[in-house]
């Protein structure tokens, strides 16, 4: 396989799990499936993480980051108990 076209196919992937982020979160069902509402919400993310307030970059990373994990771990533990008898 090129270089170019395998690149591709990694970057196309890591989007797609970018897009599973988003679903996972329900931000397409909170916001209607609104890109723009989305888009907005994002971009005050990244200016947060950009600008800082009285929380620091760093601490609103830590604190989303846990708040990912959780979720993660949640959902892992709902899908093993649906596979137990």
């Amino acid at each position: 396989m090129r270089d170019w076209a395998k690149a591709r196919r990694e970057r196309t992937r890591h989007l797609i799990e970018l897009g599973g982020l988003v679903q996972k979160a329900g931000l397409v069902d909170l916001t209607d499936d609104d890109r723009a509402t989305m888009l907005g919400a994002f971009l005050d993310i990244a200016g947060q993480l950009r600008e800082g307030n009285e929380t620091t970059p760093a601490d609103l990373k830590t604190r989303w980051r846990r708040a990912g994990l959780h979720a993660f771990d949640a959902e892992k533990e709902h899908a093993e108990r649906k596979e137990q008898p």
